[in-house]
């Protein structure tokens, strides 16, 4: 039986806790002590990760790491609850770092605190922001972050078909880390043509959804579609609208791909591919880089009855 791929935050992390937790903390001499249980029995989620990092100036302290494929306005107040529920599970102070892959779509706007007030009563938490578009691609290498290898592509500076390569090479070079090119190589069809990813790595539409990343892109289409059933007012509604999210979800993620893999493609078969069942999306997802043109592609899709 084929091992299941483990590409979660914790195993990326754990590639090499002491660089990253000093990336993060800014403190060059910071060391992990320990993974430590990060689910809470209101705050559990699998790009969450607890670590118990000890420095000569602070001491023992917490370092949670929350990593997000986009900011949602939920997160302050998440990040507020997880440190109030970490300090008192285990006695120590907390250092809430939020980490964002990508922009959020229509805000840019990413607050570092959450602040409430109630009858007088405020609530207030701080957190570290890192925005990954915005830091530089030679960190990765200089400080041999090996967390950020597979997000190099959309790291600043980090689009080139050069710097991918060499990201690919560190990946391929230990064998630990092998198992990470299809996440490197699903962060590099955002920038470069499918036809070059397709050359120089491999692509694994199974190891990428097992990806939380991946989950949470379908999950934006869930959403969406569950607000419209709500929107209809009957619980049948809401149900096929969480169906039919997560449908787009998959339909949106495979026209994107197919755009990096032929140009620019019609609108003929952009509705084509939003007809398609899930299974068959998952399907089409697996072929993508077999399908030599437009016209193998649309050849198979009117083949999908």
């Amino acid at each position: 039986m084929t091992k299941k791929a483990d590409i979660g935050s914790k195993r990326l992390i754990s590639l090499a806790p002491d660089n990253w937790a000093r990336w993060l903390t800014q403190q060059p001499d910071v060391q992990v002590q320990e993974f430590l249980n990060s689910e809470f029995q209101w705050v559990s989620r699998a790009n969450d990760v607890l670590l118990k990092v000890y420095s000569p100036q602070e001491g023992e302290f917490l370092l949670l790491n929350e990593i997000q494929l986009r900011y949602t306005k939920q997160m302050p107040q998440r990040i507020r609850a997880y440190a109030a529920l970490a300090t008192e599970r285990y006695n120590l102070p907390v250092y809430p770092v939020l980490v964002n892959i990508l922009p959020h779509q229509t805000n840019s706007s990413i607050p570092s605190r959450y602040s409430s007030e109630f009858m007088g009563i405020r609530a207030y938490q701080e957190y570290r922001v890192i925005n990954l578009w915005e830091v530089s691609v030679e960190i990765v290498f200089r400080e041999k972050i090996s967390t950020l290898l597979p997000f190099v592509p959309i790291l600043k500076g980090g689009g080139e078909e050069t710097v991918v390569r060499t990201a690919l090479g560190e990946l391929r070079a230990n064998e630990s880390l092998q198992d990470l090119e299809p996440l490197l190589s699903f962060f590099a069809s955002f920038v470069l043509e499918i036809p070059i990813v397709q050359e120089i790595m491999r692509w694994d539409m199974t190891v990428l959804r097992e990806s939380p990343w991946y989950q949470e892109i379908l999950r934006e289409g869930l959403q969406l579609g569950e607000q419209r059933g709500i929107q209809l007012g009957r619980q049948e509604g809401r149900q096929e609208g969480r169906q039919e999210g997560r449908q787009e979800g998959e339909a949106e993620l495979i026209i994107r791909l197919l755009t990096r893999r032929f140009g620019s493609i019609d609108l003929a078969i952009t509705e084509k591919v939003k007809s398609l069942s899930i299974p068959q999306l998952e399907t089409l997802g697996d072929r993508i880089l077999d399908l030599g043109s437009r016209e193998e592609l649309l050849s198979w899709l009117n083949e999908q009855r």
